[in-house]
């Protein structure tokens, strides 16, 4: 077992609050950690037609015990229950509580907003950070490379699979069942395409017309294709700083996957060796860094506005952390530092108005300072 970061947030919301829903992706570990973390709470799965339809016929019948505690998985596939569930969260009679889980954020936010807006807090579990991979002692240790090619979902691990084969099908199980229960997509081929092209855009500014000329479908459909990536935690687009220091920005979102091994595998990369020699080495390892932040800061109940900034024809920041001071990152797979490594930074911090604490990370082993820069090992982004 993984030791999920996010455990102790959820035991503290559960002692304060009757309900909260958990979201993420498929096979993120969202049931195996709320089943660990309230084993005292009956669990059910609206995934099961069974379940589903004793359920959605008699909802009071069903949770007429007022001191019965609920985990109540893939929630979203009964929206009649979010009515009643209201109606049991407001009552005083009842001590019960909810746990609501789902792996369609889109629907399950549309159901809580509809029926539950104020009385739920919504969280997400999304898959592995490094520090939680490394929490399993059972697990051998292995390159960064490695651990790239493989990725940050958990179930691989324990249950020794194929990573190219659970791929293949973690994706086909999504293209086929989860996406059309958000969007009646006609031409599942195009879809994947569009997927495909995504994987060859991780890292980089958002062409939508270009992806709209390659598939062949219209950019209103793109831009809709790209919002159920992220609200089925596939994907999140990285937006640019607009503060403007006297010079023409880009204002153009960039995109990226959650999990490094997705990325390989649309890619056609099929090794460890391989990626370390592929073209989308550097890209890879930046989605990697920038997403360890936002999963690790999720993971303690924490909202920070992450961005990247960047000038026509100038300089470019890989990660930039909103607050006082700015943190800026920069992001490089090298293993051996350079100088060259940090120039952005330093060029940033000369031509800002603001104080900006600069950061290297990089694929290296040693943690220095240079010249007011913090560089930092990969493993140690936590």
């Amino acid at each position: 077992m993984f030791k999920r970061q996010i455990a102790n947030l959820l035991l503290t919301e559960a002692k304060k609050f009757r309900a909260f829903a958990l979201v993420g992706p498929r096979q993120s570990g969202k049931t195996t950690l709320l089943r660990e973390l309230f084993p005292d709470y009956k669990y059910i799965s609206l995934e099961s037609p069974d379940t589903l339809e004793l359920v959605t016929e008699d909802v009071r019948g069903f949770f007429a015990n007022p001191t019965q505690n609920w985990i109540i998985d893939e929630a979203q596939n009964s929206g009649k229950l979010f009515s009643y569930l209201q109606e049991f969260i407001d009552d005083p009679k009842r001590t019960n509580k909810f746990i609501l889980s789902g792996s369609q954020n889109f629907l399950l936010q549309k159901n809580i907003s509809q029926s539950l807006a104020g009385r739920i807090g919504l969280y997400e579990l999304l898959p592995l950070t490094y520090k939680e991979f490394k929490s399993d002692k059972k697990i051998s240790a292995i390159s960064l490379w490695d651990y790239l090619f493989q990725g940050q979902y958990p179930r691989p691990y324990h249950e020794n699979l194929p990573t190219r084969k659970w791929f293949e099908s973690y994706l086909k199980t999504y293209v086929e069942r989860d996406v059309r229960l958000i969007e009646n997509i006609k031409d599942l081929t195009k879809f994947r395409l569009f997927i495909k092209l995504c994987a060859g855009y991780h890292g980089q500014q958002l062409n939508v017309l270009q992806i709209s000329v390659d598939t062949g479908v219209s950019q209103t459909t793109i831009h809709n294709w790209i919002s159920i990536l992220e609200a089925s935690f596939l994907i999140f687009r990285l937006q640019p700083y607009y503060k403007n220091y006297n010079k023409r920005l880009v204002k153009t979102p960039k995109l990226y996957f959650y999990d490094s091994a997705i990325v390989c595998h649309l890619l056609g990369i099929d090794s460890a060796e391989h990626l370390q020699t592929h073209s989308a080495k550097g890209a890879i390892f930046e989605g990697f860094v920038i997403s360890e932040f936002i999963k690790t800061l999720n993971n303690r109940g924490e909202n920070r506005n992450f961005y990247y900034w960047k000038m026509y024809g100038g300089g470019e920041i890989d990660l930039l952390i909103d607050s006082h001071p700015l943190k800026i990152i920069e992001i490089k797979s090298g293993a051996t530092f350079q100088k060259t490594f940090v120039e952005k930074l330093m060029d940033f911090q000369q031509l800002s108005d603001d104080d900006a604490e600069g950061f290297l990370i990089y694929a290296g082993d040693e943690a220095f300072s240079f010249k007011n820069i913090q560089i930092t090992p990969w493993t140690d982004i936590a």
